[in-house]
């Protein structure tokens, strides 16, 4: 049975929609806030996400991008009210489908059908993903680096999605308090020093042979900007 985390916080459209799911056989949790999402998302595993984004405390975008940060390949679909061009392209850029409110139910349906499909082809014929920076490899699975000269470095979990997050967000300046709340989540921040820790692993390993601050550059009194 496939497995579905829905995330509305309108009751009487959240209760039609698990119902409904729960008819084609599919396994739905439920929850009505952004928060919980968060927290339910890493409880277990899930083969969908249905996500509004005008959602209390969180909104739908933000909980999508911390998602990416830990799982890539989990479709997520957003089923919102909010139909202008510019929320449909910003929500098809960090999600795989986007649905607006109203909706025709057996569209929903379909599109939910197609993919969990299409995930399951994909991820038949993956290899590992990794990705090469600076003649390092990087491997999202393993969480480890890899220099021309053999060397590795094994990251922790919080390591490797700041690393993630600012390869996806190359080019852009992220302030400390968007990196702790997408990494460290939205409970318990460490302190911002330790961004600065982590910055400095990068740098030493990424930027062994070049001047500092190459790759990983530091905005006073902003956050970072990582430049490939």
């Amino acid at each position: 049975m496939k497995r579905i985390l829905l995330v509305e916080d309108e009751e009487n459209l959240h209760l039609a929609i698990k119902l409904n799911l729960e008819l084609e056989h599919y396994n739905v949790s439920s929850v009505y806030n952004g928060k919980n999402a968060i927290s339910k998302f890493r409880e277990g595993r899930y083969d969908l996400i249905i996500l509004d984004v005008m959602l209390p405390e969180i909104s739908g975008f933000d909980i999508c991008e911390s998602i990416r940060l830990e799982n890539s390949k989990i479709p997520i679909l957003f089923l919102t009210a909010k139909s202008t061009n510019e929320d449909k392209l910003k929500g098809l850029k960090i999600a795989d489908d986007y649905l607006t409110k109203p909706f025709n139910l057996k569209e929903l349906l379909l599109r939910v059908k197609n993919l969990i499909d299409r995930t399951q082809i994909k991820e038949s014929s993956l290899d590992d993903e990794h990705i090469i920076l600076a003649g390092c490899k990087i491997d999202f699975k393993s969480f480890i680096i890899e220099n021309n000269d053999g060397d590795q470095v094994t990251l922790t979990h919080k390591q490797i999605k700041l690393l993630k997050l600012f390869i996806e967000r190359k080019n852009e300046v992220i302030s400390r308090q968007e990196i702790l709340e997408k990494v460290w989540g939205y409970d318990v921040y460490p302190s911002s020093r330790t961004i600065d820790n982590f910055v400095l692993l990068f740098r030493k390993f990424f930027e062994k042979n070049l001047p500092s601050s190459t790759y990983f550059k530091s905005i006073r009194g902003v956050g970072y900007k990582f430049t490939p």
